[in-house]
């Protein structure tokens, strides 16, 4: 007989409509289709209020994506669990090629009852409001980039090159001001491209001030100073890996973050051979980006240049001794790998693994710190 005391339900989400199958406890629980209702938070509790009539003990699933976790924090707080699973993860059926709202809500429910799916973790509120800043800058960044690029190709085609090094400082923006062009389009256009440019640099700077704004208010406050003590993270580098990642304690050890990176070579096994492949890019593929950029300041000597100085200081004493041991290695195993002929994109995503490893450490020192002051 089945049990009717509990129920997995998978929920198939999309921009308006939500798909709904519900699987009842038990290997020969009923597998059913309830039909698609709206997005709206009334559709869902009254969703919810409907199943708990019938059942005792209700479990909600859906896939990570754009709709983002208000959906699960609506469904807990209803008092319900709500799992947010990893789509990456979820396994698919081997030859499956229809895919539909009812099949994928299905399929949901059937691998929740299983215990088959990974939970992602879900950021509260407040922590996906910073999230969102980050990823707004880390945006208004390329797209100043890429004003730029508009600037040097136009530039390019006229066959126009600025004598200088630095391109973007007070010099190039003057000699940028003061060309002389053949047609007035060629000027007006090269306006245009020049406050587009401006306005773009003036949109990270508001963003940039907005995110120290805000850092009084957020969680994970105490360990943007400690992360700013490791050579190639600044404040930004340090809010947009926390922000991506989230608590870095929540890993019990530096490999599994590396795993969650996807900076872990992948792997091909069979028998007694052992093949390694390219890492994996699974995970977090921002947060892996700020570790590589990172990666690349240590193929210097190790120093506190001057500019660093005010950073070491202000970071805590744990955090400033394992910055110190971490430059010292990697700027050393930088060199080495690249004296033996390794690839400098090879040298920087193993670079980027280790330096994980010590921003993982850094935060376990900063929580266990603040553990002890509590």
């Amino acid at each position: 007989m089945a049990n009717h005391n509990e129920v997995f339900i998978g929920i198939d989400t999309s921009k308006l409509r939500n798909a709904v199958a519900i699987a009842e406890a038990g290997r020969n629980g009923k597998v059913r289709y309830l039909g698609e209702i709206d997005t709206s938070e009334a559709a869902t509790k009254k969703l919810v209020a409907s199943l708990a009539r019938k059942y005792r003990k209700l479990t909600f699933c859906y896939e990570a994506g754009p709709t983002g976790y208000g959906l699960h924090r609506h469904i807990e707080s209803l008092g319900h669990s709500c799992i947010v699973a990893a789509p990456s993860l979820v396994p698919k059926k081997a030859g499956g090629r229809i895919k539909t709202h009812r099949r994928d809500a299905e399929g949901l429910a059937r691998l929740l009852r299983a215990g088959e799916l990974t939970a992602v973790w879900v950021p509260d509120a407040r922590h996906e409001a910073m999230r969102e800043l980050a990823r707004a800058r880390d945006s208004a960044r390329q797209d100043l980039t890429r004003k730029r690029q508009q600037v040097s190709s136009m530039l390019l085609r006229m066959g126009l090159h600025y004598p200088g090094i630095r391109t973007w400082s007070a010099r190039h923006r003057s000699w940028l001001a003061n060309l002389k062009l053949e047609h007035a389009e060629h000027r007006f256009v090269l306006e245009e491209l020049l406050v587009a440019e401006r306005q773009a640099g003036e949109r990270i700077g508001r963003l940039e001030q907005a995110i120290r704004d805000a850092l009084g208010n957020w969680s994970l406050r105490d360990i943007v100073p400690a992360l700013m003590a490791m050579r190639g993270i600044d404040m930004i580098s340090a809010v947009t890996i926390l922000a991506e990642i989230g608590d870095l304690t929540r890993f019990a050890n530096p490999r599994q973050l590396m795993a969650y990176l996807g900076l872990v070579p992948s792997e091909r096994s069979t028998g007694d051979a052992v093949r390694r492949g390219p890492i994996t890019k699974a995970g977090n593929g921002r947060a892996r980006r700020v570790l590589v950029e990172a990666a690349w300041a240590y193929r210097h000597p190790a120093r506190v240049g001057f500019e660093k100085q005010a950073s070491v200081a202000a970071a805590p004493r744990p955090a400033r001794e394992i910055a110190w041991k971490a430059q010292v290695r990697l700027c050393k195993r930088f060199r080495s790998l690249t004296r033996k002929g390794k690839k400098s994109t090879v040298v920087a995503i193993a670079i980027a693994r280790e330096l994980a490893a010590f921003i993982w450490a850094i935060a376990h020192e900063v929580e266990a710190a603040s553990a002890g002051t509590s």
